[in-house]
């Protein structure tokens, strides 16, 4: 990835967000963060500066579209866009999850992801082409999740599913336009998010190391990027059993929280 750029992350005041603003940050790069918590976003603005760069923080919410596409055509040129802000929450207790909880995460997880990807892909495709041809990049943080039709977590992953899905798809007309789309997939990465899954993570990494394979992956121009290739293989071998299968299996597993009061 390039020094000098322009890029825009949402969910950036903590976790893979975060992480992934540390990494860009160095002398000539401008970075527009976006988050809700503001007092965290500007920890890591004010983290980014000392490393040289410029930095334009923006508390708001990736649920409000019209607020979302404000920000995203008023920032200027934007070399790399990663919508990364997300919620996660499963079933805990192996009840149905609550109808608040499953809309506010595929409104944060799927909606908030169109809400960054729509008008940044608008945004770009205005701008001229950079020496290799390229308009710009845009990421989408989805998940291995999305893999598996998983009894514990049955919105989250729908909504990563879906993520990666539409992601994937699409990125052969946006790279007609000039512009780079790719999905990626992490399985367990150290973040707030994970800290309250009380079952084994294998493969679990640290969010830098997560930031930097996401960026080189982003940099390569690959269509997904899926990591670690091992958890990949078999989220995809798992999510080819037969459903009664892999229920079965999923019983043996402790369930992931809810979201605090449902939603």
């Amino acid at each position: 990835m390039q020094q000098t750029l322009s890029a825009l992350i949402t969910g950036a005041s903590s976790g893979i967000g975060a992480a992934l603003a540390h990494a860009l940050a160095a002398p000539g790069a401008v970075l527009h963060l976006g988050g809700r918590d503001a007092g965290r976003l500007d920890a890591v603005a004010a983290a980014c500066r000392a490393r040289g760069a410029e930095v334009w923080p923006q508390s708001l919410d990736v649920r409000d579209g019209a607020a979302m596409a404000e920000w995203i055509g008023g920032v200027g040129r934007l070399d790399l866009v990663i919508a990364n802000a997300g919620i996660s929450g499963g079933t805990g207790d192996g009840v149905a999850e609550p109808p608040a909880q499953v809309r506010a995460i595929l409104a944060a997880n799927l909606d908030g992801m169109l809400h960054t990807v729509l008008p940044a892909w608008a945004a770009m495709r205005g701008q001229a082409p950079a020496a290799d041809g390229v308009r710009g990049r845009i990421a989408v943080i989805a998940s291995l999740a999305g893999f598996v039709a998983s009894a514990q977590a049955p919105t989250y992953c729908a909504s990563k599913a879906a993520a990666d899905t539409w992601t994937v798809a699409s990125a052969p007309s946006a790279r007609r336009e000039g512009v780079m789309l790719t999905s990626v997939c992490p399985g367990f990465v150290r973040t707030p998010m994970t800290a309250g899954n009380h079952f084994r993570m294998p493969g679990l990494i640290d969010a830098d190391v997560a930031a930097r394979r996401i960026l080189r992956g982003i940099a390569a121009g690959r269509v997904r990027v899926a990591f670690p290739w091992w958890l990949a293989l078999a989220a995809q071998v798992a999510g080819a059993l037969p459903p009664a299968l892999l229920h079965a299996a999923g019983r043996r597993r402790p369930g992931k929280a809810g979201l605090p009061d449902g939603g």
